[in-house]
């Protein structure tokens, strides 16, 4: 490469200009893909890269700065420092398929339409790789979302702390794309869905006891290794969930994503 801009084939008549440093990034990518990295590995240092790519430091710096921004390495500094690859954070996605979903109209019809065909598959293939752990977790969950307040906003708090009782199910499962699609969904609930402040908190109390009483029904059949009941649980719950979002007037809070917004939350025992 010699030019500062790459020119890249015509679409749609109009002729699309890449920057070095973008096309050193998807060369980086390409590195990565072809020495089969994994989370933990170090690129090149900066030196190495520049001379393998033909480029500038600031070109590198650039484009290892892109790398970082879509969340596929970390960068230290220090005679031990450099670039890191690493997983791609669950909460990066999520501000992507967000930001891509802000311009869409999405319902909870729509979200809970997914969540009927998905959970029940995610919770009933979990059952045989669930841990004592796990399966401990699960019934802690079921005691700390017991409603014990009418404060709307801990209620609400609550709601958003049943989703874990999903999370433990999902870290469980051992298809990796399942569990991916149904945390998304339970990250979109947790952090999205907002309640009318005209509902009466009784309403709330009520979705936290069903929630409780049938979260407490998949625990006991999980625990009994019984995965076409924990199946069948798991679509009435979603059947049952949906009639409660709707009653409680829920909704999507439409909105982009801050980087301020994607502190890191504990996942789930894996």
């Amino acid at each position: 490469m010699t030019m500062e801009l790459e020119k890249l084939p015509r679409r749609g008549g109009r002729l699309k200009i890449q920057k070095r440093a973008d096309l050193v990034t998807e060369e980086i990518k390409q590195l990565i893909t072809q020495k089969n990295l994994r989370p933990g590995d170090k690129l090149p240092m900066e030196k190495e890269l520049q001379r393998l790519f033909s480029v500038s430091k600031s070109t590198i710096r650039e484009a290892l700065k892109s790398l970082e921004v879509q969340g596929l390495i970390t960068i230290s500094t220090g005679p031990t420092g450099g670039a890191t690859i690493m997983e791609v954070p669950l909460e990066r996605t999520f501000q992507l398929l967000q930001n891509y979903l802000f311009f869409k109209e999405v319902s909870m019809e729509d979200i809970y339409a997914a969540r009927r065909l998905l959970e029940p598959e995610l919770a009933a293939g979990s059952v045989p790789f669930l841990s004592d752990e796990q399966l401990d977790a699960l019934e802690h969950n079921i005691e700390t979302c017991q409603p014990t307040s009418k404060e709307p906003s801990l209620l609400v708090r609550q709601r958003q702390a049943d989703l874990d009782f999903h999370d433990i199910l999902a870290a469980a499962n051992p298809n990796p794309f399942l569990r991916f699609a149904c945390e998304l969904i339970n990250e979109m609930l947790r952090r999205l869905v907002v309640f009318s402040t005209q509902t009466p908190p009784e309403e709330h109390t009520r979705f936290g006891c069903a929630n409780v009483k049938i979260h407490t029904e998949i625990a006991k059949a999980a625990r009994a290794r019984d995965s076409e009941r924990v199946r069948a649980l798991m679509k009435a719950h979603m059947e049952e969930a949906s009639e409660y979002v709707k009653r409680l007037d829920g909704r999507l809070d439409g909105r982009l994503i801050l980087d301020s917004e994607m502190a890191p939350r504990p996942r789930p025992l894996s």
